[in-house]
């Protein structure tokens, strides 16, 4: 799909050779604060859950894609859209880079603007938001890059090591533009 590739990665759906890579992530307590993760998760779970994305981002209110460098090389990220919307043409979007190594080489950037694109496209979305921890910079600098704006901070709302932490919503909204970034 052209679409969901960019000049230096591409997304694509999961598949069930990702189970060790979806367990190492959802199972990897260092991003558990951004992912809103709290306890493991088995590969019995995974697994069903693999064998279940291929439901319809219709039926299944999300659609979580796998982030890759080349073809036949094991993803390095996730990028979902969740509680996704229809009848208001809305939808949440979270992105996760696994290796520190890929973090600062504009991976999170061109995957970021590709799923920005399907959505407003494809998905005829009127707005994209993202919840994100107002300490973490690396986030909130990569979704204002792509004009998403700050327009609440929900005081004391997640419980991260014993500590009461706020969380900024940011919302993009289409404007109709043809092409991101």
């Amino acid at each position: 799909m052209i679409t969901l590739k960019g000049e230096n990665i591409y997304l694509r759906a999961l598949e069930p050779n990702d189970l060790e890579f979806v367990y190492a992530m959802e199972n990897d307590e260092t991003i558990w604060e951004v992912s809103n993760t709290q306890t493991p998760y088995s590969r019995f779970l995974i697994r069903q859950y693999l064998e279940n994305a291929q439901q319809d981002i219709y039926e299944a209110k999300q659609l979580r894609l796998a982030i890759c460098i080349e073809e036949d090389f094991p993803a390095i990220g996730l990028i979902d859209i969740f509680d996704f919307d229809p009848k208001n043409n809305k939808a949440g979007i979270g992105i996760v880079i696994q290796d520190n190594i890929y973090r600062k080489q504009n991976v999170g950037s061109e995957a970021l603007n590709l799923l920005i694109n399907y959505s407003f496209r494809h998905l005829n979305l009127h707005q994209l938001y993202a919840n994100i921890n107002v300490e973490n910079e690396a986030s909130k600098a990569l979704f204002t890059k792509f004009d998403f704006e700050c327009i609440g901070i929900k005081k004391d709302w997640n419980l991260i090591n014993g500590v009461y932490k706020d969380e900024g919503i940011y919302q993009l909204i289409n404007t109709g533009v043809d092409e991101l970034t």
